[in-house]
């Protein structure tokens, strides 16, 4: 028989990768203030996530332009906009996509990947890239236990994440679908919380 040498003041925290977290209001603020955010990776190291609701004035053809990407046919990517991301990093890009084929820098998010090397970019422009891929600029990012601290003072609401509010939602309704999961209107949600 084996035993856990395990304090009981220590409590293990959940696993909150692929899941989203949904900013509560008056209580998170700044720049992820109203953010819903994608869990890419969370463990005793800390945590990234990927804001999937916010917009950034760049467009995906403006964006591949300025890296001197070809792309095959623009009217493809025409209405495809670059995310904000989150607060570090801004000038790096995240791609958020589905696993359609290996690049050379991803990491596995489940059934996703989450790719920072240009390759995926280039798939984009061609044509062959993911179905399914959302772009952004910077990411969002906690130390170790930063998370876990926010989320006992109430900053964030978390849900399993889906693949419809991440890549077929309109960007402007992501905060409210991923309430919808939760069974909470977005009218009855208050920053306000109560301890017994």
């Amino acid at each position: 028989m084996t035993t856990t040498n395990t304090s009981p003041m220590i409590q293990e925290s959940a696993d909150l990768t692929h899941h989203l977290l949904l900013a509560m209001p008056r209580v998170v603020s700044g720049s992820l203030a109203d953010s819903v955010i994608y869990v890419c990776e969370h463990n005793d190291q800390g945590a990234l996530g990927l804001v999937i609701n916010r917009v950034t004035d760049l467009s995906l053809i403006d964006m591949l332009g300025r890296l001197s990407v070809p792309i095959l046919d623009p009217s493809a990517l025409q209405d495809r906009q670059v995310m904000f991301g989150g607060p570090v990093q801004t000038d790096r890009g995240f791609v958020l996509h589905d696993a359609q084929k290996p690049y050379s820098s991803s990491l596995a998010v489940g059934a996703l990947t989450l790719t920072t090397s240009r390759d995926v970019l280039e798939d984009i422009a061609q044509g062959h890239g993911p179905a399914h891929a959302l772009v952004t600029l910077g990411y969002a990012g906690w130390d170790a236990g930063q998370l876990e601290q926010e989320m006992s003072q109430n900053a964030w609401l978390n849900v399993k994440a889906t693949d419809e509010i991440l890549f077929e939602t309109p960007f402007e309704q992501r905060y409210e679908m991923a309430l919808a999961l939760l069974g909470i209107n977005p009218m009855m949600l208050t920053g306000d919380a109560g301890h017994a």
